[in-house]
């Protein structure tokens, strides 16, 4: 008889790469992951792994094992949601991974929600970019993710995801208040006139930055980008402060008062806040709660826009 525990190891294997990142994913020593590794292989009777390189690779032996594994995590999954859904109380627990900027224009308004509605409902949340938090979501490392999609750039999409939109998100660009900085700023009405400026924009990787760049050089010119940073109220402050541009999401400004002006872009472009979840764990009342409780503070921000 195979052991779930070691399939589990071989399937984050396949998912991971290499046994120094399911190590580190799972909180085992490398050497550990191996032993169990060479065990499950032992309890097989035919190779598993071989090694390219400084590499490890799945045979189609183990390849069949983890497509047959991902069935039987995907039915676990469903066997624990058809027991909740059996109790009138809301429980357990939510692991969601979520962006800054939805984190805090949404996540506070959420929890309080859930505190009132569902008092047995425990929520851990952990602050991640959105395509790590896919892929982490996929590797079953949470339960929920708040991403984001920008206009024109497709967010990678992982087998055994869904997908629910959230909210229309638009994005402007943000300048230093009227006489916060050099003179320059405060002639700035269209994207263009940003040409010369500094810009603060998220670091190279993201989404975010390669939409920028590609608004930028749409409007002809190739923005001079002194400070990169993924957090966002750094952008602000900088902003604030008369030291740089950027193109900023309005929910950046969700619940702050931020001393800026706000320009609007050609188009009125929006990016697409969603959470996705694995399918197979959709139907869980927890899984619901939290999704619900986050439609419902959105459907509030649009409201009072």
């Amino acid at each position: 008889m195979l052991e779930m525990k070691r399939l589990r190891l071989l399937w984050e294997l396949d998912t991971r790469g290499t046994v120094a990142a399911v190590a580190e994913a799972l909180r085992y020593s490398p050497s550990a992951i191996s032993q169990q590794l060479a065990l499950l292989e032992r309890e097989a009777g035919v190779p598993l792994l071989h090694k390219v390189g400084r590499t490890l690779e799945l045979t189609a032996a183990a390849q069949a094992l983890v497509a047959e594994t991902q069935e039987l995590l995907a039915g676990l999954e469903r066997a624990e949601a058809a027991l909740h859904r059996a109790h009138a109380e809301v429980s357990g627990t939510v692991r969601l991974a979520v962006f800054q900027t939805a984190l805090l224009a949404l996540l506070p308004q959420v929890l309080r929600r859930l505190r009132a509605t569902h008092p047995h409902l425990r929520v851990e949340m952990v602050q991640h970019e959105p395509e790590a938090g896919l892929e982490e979501t996929r590797a079953r490392a949470f339960d929920l993710v708040v991403a984001e999609q920008y206009p024109g750039h497709s967010a990678p999409h992982f087998s055994g995801l869904d997908r629910e939109p959230l909210i229309r998100d638009h994005i402007r660009l943000g300048l230093p208040p009227q006489g916060a900085g050099d003179p320059a700023f405060d002639a700035v009405e269209r994207l263009q006139d940003a040409a010369e400026l500094p810009w603060v924009m998220e670091p190279e990787g993201a989404a975010s930055r390669h939409w920028a760049l590609q608004q930028c050089r749409r409007a002809g010119f190739e923005p001079d980008v002194r400070y990169e940073t993924a957090d966002l109220q750094t952008h602000v402050r900088l902003i604030e402060t008369g030291n740089a541009v950027a193109l900023l999401p309005d929910l950046v400004h969700r619940g702050a008062s931020h001393q800026l002006r706000l320009a609007r872009l050609k188009g009125d472009p929006q990016r697409t806040v969603f959470t996705a979840a694995r399918a197979a764990s959709g139907m869980h009342p927890a899984l619901e709660a939290v999704r619900h409780a986050l439609h419902e503070e959105a459907r509030a921000l649009d409201q009072s826009r």
